[in-house]
């Protein structure tokens, strides 16, 4: 498809002679229609060229050769250009790529590039709950749209499977385990003792004690603590994969925590050769003041138990040798921000090539807390995922019942609208923000929200069922689509790969979610303003071609989110 930003940065490079690719990151889209389609700031080369924004914008029009087929015209405003493609051509780019590309939109932008996601990581033995959607989901959709511009990419749940809190499992199981049925409800049953051990080691030190001991036994491979172990880690996983199931979500590695057991010696000894691990009360630091961190990363405890740090580390020297990544990502929530500026780091001492550290970013995202405060397993005071997911479904149910009772496959459609509205009202917002966790908001379907964008998805495919055809590029008339409501659509479509590229640039998948929304709000301007089926047979080709096109990147994007579209409603 035709580049028009390259094109315009191109013929301005020749006119001031500036590398085309610095100019082309400057060009913008404006927000009101009547500024053109592309718009220049000249005020970006003011202090290189020495000359007012206005005044160069004038020069650059008097001298820019650029084809009038693509740009029928240039115009200044204040010290901007802004650029008027030709309207036909841009409607004829977009519907004949959407006719030649079985995946619209989808690229080898990312070839060659290796990408290392690191997502969900939920800690085995406890409940999955709202607070592990957010890393689930993000990760998901990042994971879905890095593949999709063609990128290699690696999708990694680093389960919580090792650390003080098994420790605490373990005595709360020796002490108490026949008194629950692990067996038949696992989590639930496991959290109850989580709770009580930590309520026990709360008002008795030496208890908190003997659960640190269980863990420093664990790591050096005792027999009964690891059959423990291991029996809580196969039963927990068989628990997260129903709401795994639910979710769509998939993984190509499940190396948690423990994986990394065996590989943390050859961390520290590296760490030992640079001089920079030296003890401080008995526990074995790096000291990072110098690099403006007061806090030092403990590489060992006192008891010489190793850290969440050790793991990361062994964890980064292994992907850097197995998957040779360009980027390691981590969606993991903000408070954890320092934790990830220790280990990044560290890491600069481990003996790896200068990329891999520099392809290290903690992607962080904002925390989910009820209203009442903030959650915790150890408290009890949390909302598992599962049961809201499940509730999500049973209320999307109960409005398919009230508004279209005769509908086919409602439970189908019911778990397709519940679960895309939960996932799209997590991806909504800026990952950065905080959420507080309410039934009422989460559930909402109307508004912009996931069921929306479905609705008009849904409405694509009736328009194209009742039109009972659908026509072949060729019998479309490019024309016949030069109405404000249609160049609308149009210029949204052309701009979907774009978009993608913009959300694996900030590691923000709500970019592709507000997209959606303003997509299907353009549909739904262009279908209350114009009449599809119509005796014109011209330009019913050619809105029938655009409500398919509408509908298919409707569909593509909300897949890449994760979110599945029923074809009915």
């Amino acid at each position: 498809m035709i580049d028009f930003k390259q094109i315009i940065a191109k013929a301005i490079a020749e006119v001031v002679n500036i590398d085309e690719k610095e100019l082309e990151s400057y060009i913008e889209i404006p927000k009101d229609a009547n500024n053109g389609d592309y718009a220049f700031p000249c005020f970006r080369l003011a202090k290189e060229l020495r000359k007012a924004p206005p005044m160069i914008a004038n020069d650059i029009k008097e001298k820019i050769q650029i084809d009038e087929t693509i740009v029928e015209k240039v115009e200044v405003v204040g010290g901007y250009l802004n650029f008027y493609i030709h309207q036909e051509e841009m409607v004829e780019e977009v519907l004949k790529e959407i006719d030649t590309q079985e995946e619209y939109g989808k690229s080898e932008f990312g070839k060659g590039k290796n990408i290392v996601i690191d997502y969900s990581a939920p800690n085995i033995a406890k409940p999955f709950h709202i607070g592990h959607l957010r890393s689930t989901v993000i990760g998901g959709a990042l994971y879905n749209i890095y593949q999709y511009l063609g990128y290699h990419t690696i999708g990694i749940n680093h389960l919580g499977d090792y650390g003080t809190q098994f420790g605490k499992l373990i005595e709360g199981y020796k002490l108490w385990g026949k008194e629950y049925n692990i067996e038949e409800d696992p989590i639930n049953e496991l959290t109850k003792i989580y709770i009580r051990i930590n309520q026990v080691c709360k008002e008795d030190e030496n208890v908190l004690e003997q659960c640190r001991m269980n863990f420093k036994l664990l790591e050096d491979g005792d027999s009964y603590c690891t059959e423990i172990w291991e029996k809580f880690r196969a039963l927990s996983l068989k628990e997260f994969q129903k709401v795994y199931d639910l979710l769509g979500s998939h993984f190509d590695s499940w190396n948690g925590e423990a994986f990394y057991s065996d590989k943390m010696p050859e961390v520290i000894e590296i760490l030992e050769k640079t001089g920079k691990l030296v003890e401080s009360q008995g526990a074995k630091i790096i000291d990072l003041k110098d690099k403006g961190i007061n806090t030092p990363c403990i590489i060992k405890k006192s008891n010489g138990s190793t850290t969440y740090a050790t793991r990361d580390l062994a964890a980064i020297l292994y992907r850097t040798r197995t998957y040779d990544f360009d980027k390691a990502l981590y969606v993991v929530s903000y408070e954890q921000t320092l934790h990830f500026k220790q280990v990044f780091e560290v890491s600069k001492l481990l003996r790896i090539d200068e990329k891999y550290t520099n392809g290290l970013k903690h992607v962080q995202f904002g925390m989910v807390s009820l209203p009442t405060g903030k959650m915790s397993t150890r408290e009890g005071n949390i909302v598992k995922l599962e049961e809201l997911l499940n509730e999500s479904i049973s209320r999307a149910k109960d409005i398919i019942e009230e508004k279209n009772p005769e509908l086919e496959d409602k439970d189908e459609v019911a778990k397709k609208v519940g679960v895309g509205a939960v996932i799209f009202n997590d991806l909504s917002n800026s990952r950065i923000k905080d959420e507080v966790f309410d039934w009422n908001q989460i559930l909402n379907f109307q508004g912009e929200t996931g069921p929306y964008v479905q609705y008009t998805y849904v409405r694509t495919k009736s328009v194209l069922e009742k039109a009972g055809y659908m026509p072949t590029i060729e019998e479309v008339k490019f024309d016949k689509l030069l109405d404000e409501s249609s160049k609308n659509i149009i210029k949204l479509i052309y701009n979907f790969e774009n978009i993608l590229i913009q959300v694996t640039e900030k590691e923000e998948p709500s970019i592709l979610s507000r997209y959606l929304i303003d997509l299907a709000k353009a549909f739904s301007n262009f279908y209350n303003d114009n009449k599809i089926l119509i005796e014109d047979k011209d330009i019913q080709n050619a809105r029938v071609y655009l409500t398919y096109a509408v509908g298919k990147v409707l569909k593509t994007g909300a897949k890449l989110l994760g979110i599945e579209m029923p074809n009915k409603m």
